[in-house]
């Protein structure tokens, strides 16, 4: 059965005025349909970076999502345009 979700090396940055800040620095799991997920730490670690991230919702700039692969139900979501990744 293939993963509901497959995360590989997410890495997201923020570029500000004192450098690059790594918000998210190679998450990797995979989940499959039915299993949950909770993800926990302290604040400003990135757990709300990681899902925005997953989303696309990241503002770009100042942030980037700088590598990684994204597929949700099989489909890579990092290689969707805008269009397709709203529908």
């Amino acid at each position: 059965m293939e993963p509901l979700i497959k995360i590989e090396n997410l890495k997201t940055r923020f570029h500000t005025e004192d450098g690059i800040v790594k918000a998210v620095n190679g998450v990797s799991y995979s989940m499959d349909p039915g299993e949950v997920l909770g993800v926990v730490g302290e604040s400003g670690c990135g757990k709300s970076v990681h899902a925005l991230s997953i989303m696309r919702l990241i503002q770009i700039p100042p942030g980037e999502i700088a590598s990684g692969q994204i597929w949700f139900e099989g489909e890579d979501l990092l290689g969707l345009n805008d269009r397709e990744i709203r529908s």
